[in-house]
């Protein structure tokens, strides 16, 4: 397979790696300083372009790749508010290719499945408020992250009495901490932390007067974010429309 890389940071000369050793082909490589490379007969030959930028250049780069027929797979964050319907009527109506997740580890996708089940079971214990901590490297720019906003969406779709999520705190690098802990009760908080070079810990706790229940998922690395891209381009090359983690790694779980 022929892929395009869509920004050279961490992630993307990981997947660099992985796609080698995986005997693929890396047709191109765009960075912020050949964005010309966008109209190269290297990048048109694509089967799939692996994007992993900013929040406000991803949705140009999906565009971009568009104009050339390049299918996209993408782990950028923060563009779904402003050109989420957007995205999805280019891929629904006009023929174009995304598999976009906040998060391609394996175990995220495992991690989502079961906190969708326990929201289920919780959802009949009303004595218990949840409430979610992602704790992230320094150089995080967005917060919360797009994991913990997809962890939050999918938890108060099982649970009614919460109208949706509210971010909560922000602790800073140098332990400075802003916003509050006080937020409505139908509204799920988010708290968020930044510290030295964490690859990604989310962590879903449901409190009581008497206990606690927490789940956790630790990256150990970057590595496992980085296979899964690879893993879902492979899908994508062979399939179409706004594609996802649910359609690679398909999890049933029955209700007992």
């Amino acid at each position: 397979m022929k892929i395009a890389l869509i920004g050279y940071g961490k992630m993307g000369r990981m997947i660099e790696e992985i796609a080698l050793s995986r005997g693929h082909e890396i047709v191109s490589i765009i960075d912020i300083d050949n964005q010309q490379d966008f109209d190269s007969p290297q990048f048109r030959s694509a089967d799939v372009a692996i994007e992993f930028t900013a929040p406000h250049v991803a949705f140009d780069n999906y565009l971009r790749a568009f104009r050339h027929n390049v299918k996209v797979v993408s782990g950028s964050t923060g563009w779904l508010k402003e050109h989420g319907e957007e995205v999805r009527r280019l891929c629904t109506e006009g023929g174009e290719t995304l598999f976009w997740s906040s998060n391609f580890s394996l175990g995220v996708t495992i991690f989502r499945a079961v906190n969708r089940y326990l929201a289920r079971i919780m959802n009949q214990f009303p004595s218990y408020t949840p409430r979610i901590e992602e704790v992230h490297h320094i150089h995080k720019l967005d917060h919360p992250s797009g994991t913990a906003i997809t962890l939050a969406e999918e938890l108060t779709a099982e649970v009614p009495r919460l109208g949706g999520w509210q971010m909560g705190q922000l602790t800073q690098p140098d332990g400075t901490v802003e916003g509050t802990a006080d937020v409505p009760a139908d509204q799920l908080r988010i708290d968020s932390v930044r510290r030295g070079e964490v690859p990604g810990i989310h962590s879903i706790t449901w409190d009581s007067e008497a206990d606690e229940i927490t789940i956790t998922h630790s990256a150990h690395n970057r590595r496992g974010f980085a296979l899964g891209a690879v893993l879902a381009a492979e899908y994508t090359a062979q399939h179409s429309g706004l594609l996802t983690m649910e359609d690679l790694f398909q999890f049933t779980i029955h209700n007992s």
